[in-house]
């Protein structure tokens, strides 16, 4: 088993330059210390149904209610800021921001636990006499013995048959190899929404993990 660099066609290019964009790297610096309301709120706020700032301070009140300076509200105030950002832009700008900010999310955590140069993005994996899969894994910790991949998803809607099979085909593939790849999918949405989907799906799901808005700080501490 071993890792590449993805191929830099036109949609790397492209991708480039969305993960580039500073709002993700702020946002993702920020949630990566949120408390599991904050994280809450960036999610319903990125949904892009409001940019008015009122309608969340109302809908969160807690996280508002410290006094002014105040640490806890400083951060609030900070995600709240990076969340409308995302959130005022278009449709597809704001997906791609989204997607790319869960990925950033995902590497900042995983950095936490297995360093940062462990930690890479956009990496195709690489199995003797298997045809390599086409698109890159998101994000993958590469060291020997107890390597990990990760699909990253935005919302529960994410996951279908075909992320399902490349994540299980690779652990699989590593096993023949007599080597252990960890594979996750990591979904800022609610647990109970991802696991419906889930269910909904006969791709195989057993021997793949699962990290979702509630479950995000596992990934500081150990593999999904």
């Amino acid at each position: 088993m071993r890792f590449q660099d993805a191929v830099r066609d036109g949609r790397a290019v492209v991708y480039a330059g969305v993960q580039a964009e500073p709002v993700v790297a702020r946002a993702a610096a920020l949630l990566a210390d949120a408390t599991a309301e904050e994280r809450l709120l960036a999610r319903a706020v990125m949904n892009g149904e409001s940019t008015d700032p009122l309608v969340w301070t109302t809908m969160f009140p807690r996280l508002f209610a410290g006094k002014q300076g105040g640490t806890a509200r400083t951060r609030s105030e900070a995600i709240l800021a990076a969340s409308l950002e995302v959130a005022d832009r278009g449709d597809e700008v704001r997906n791609q921001l989204r997607g790319a900010l869960v990925e950033a999310l995902t590497a900042t955590l995983l950095a936490r636990r297995a360093g940062e140069a462990a930690v890479r993005r956009e990496r195709r994996i690489l199995f003797d006499g298997v045809p390599a899969e086409v698109h890159p894994y998101d994000v993958t910790v590469e060291r020997q013995g107890s390597a990990e991949a990760y699909d990253c998803k935005w919302g529960a809607r994410g996951i279908n048959a075909d992320v399902l099979h490349q994540l299980d085909d690779a652990r699989a593939h590593a096993a023949d190899e007599d080597d252990h790849l960890s594979v996750a999918l990591v979904v800022f949405d609610a647990e109970l929404s991802c696991r419906v989907r889930l269910a909904r799906e006969s791709a195989p799901s057993a021997g793949t993990g699962l990290v979702t808005i509630e479950t995000l700080d596992t990934l500081a501490g150990s593999p999904a």
